[in-house]
């Protein structure tokens, strides 16, 4: 029902802005798994078909070319729109068949791994090989998603810090390159996980708030978009083009800072 209440509201925004341009600022795609099941999913709402994600990337190729941006520590964020694409997680299938695609289109992309993921070879996402596959495809990103994927807000101030650590280290001598950028392991995150992240050496983090990001946003509380396994075409419009942001409303944003 609260999906179906969702689609009525943000129809009724993409009517209200069909005549206006995307909403300005850094909008940064937000998927989990491509044709795998992902974790803890009893819903089914966080992997996509490989048909679906293909066609979406398709369609941002071809209706936003040029504003794909890679998500570097130094990006600039402009005024007019500009796409991210990132994946949580690190589920194989990121290299296996979501990598190809991006690839065939040139669209850079980040994916952030949990290093206990990886170190276990836990099924369903990359081997310690895949990573390092992954991180030599063109214009990939690897980012960290915490060591063992715990809400960091719920951690004290030493396994906050060995998440934060241990997982940077372990991806950096992985794929012999800098970790600078990471993503919050269910959006948890608040001033002391904030200020953890940029002492363990992070320049960008990102969240889980439905926020198109400008110039001024905290760039350890970067927002992101949520695209679901079952957005149609349609609704994948819509939330490029900001008619999906009303629901930021809904939940607290972290850059708030509150405990």
């Amino acid at each position: 029902m609260r999906r179906i209440i969702a689609r009525a509201v943000s129809e009724m925004v993409a009517c209200g802005r069909c005549c206006l341009a995307p909403r300005p600022g850094l909008r940064i795609l937000l998927y989990h798994a491509i044709g795998s099941p992902a974790l803890g999913d009893t819903r089914g709402l966080f992997s996509m078909r490989p048909e679906m994600f293909e066609q979406q990337m398709d369609d941002l190729s071809e209706r936003y070319a040029g504003l794909v941006v890679g998500l570097d520590p130094d990006l600039r964020i402009a005024s007019e729109p500009q796409i991210a694409i990132t994946f949580d997680d690190g589920y194989a299938d990121n290299l296996a068949v979501a990598a190809p695609i991006l690839a065939a289109r040139g669209l850079p992309f980040t994916v952030f791994v949990t290093a206990d993921f990886v170190r276990n070879s836990r099924p369903g996402f990359l081997t310690p090989s895949g990573l390092r596959e992954l991180a030599a495809v063109p214009k990939v990103r690897i980012g960290a998603h915490g060591a063992t994927h715990v809400a960091l807000s719920e951690c004290d101030d030493r396994q906050l810090r060995e998440e934060l650590h241990s997982s940077k280290q372990y991806l950096e001598e992985m794929i012999g390159r800098d970790v600078f950028t990471m993503a919050y392991p269910y959006g948890s995150a608040d001033r002391r996980v904030r200020d953890a992240v940029g002492a363990a050496g992070y320049r960008l983090a990102a969240s889980s708030y439905a926020q198109v990001n400008d110039a001024k946003r905290d760039r350890l509380m970067l927002g992101r978009t949520e695209v679901l396994g079952g957005d149609s075409l349609r609704v994948f419009r819509q939330k490029l083009h900001g008619d999906w942001d009303w629901r930021r409303r809904l939940t607290r944003d972290p850059a708030g800072y509150e405990s």
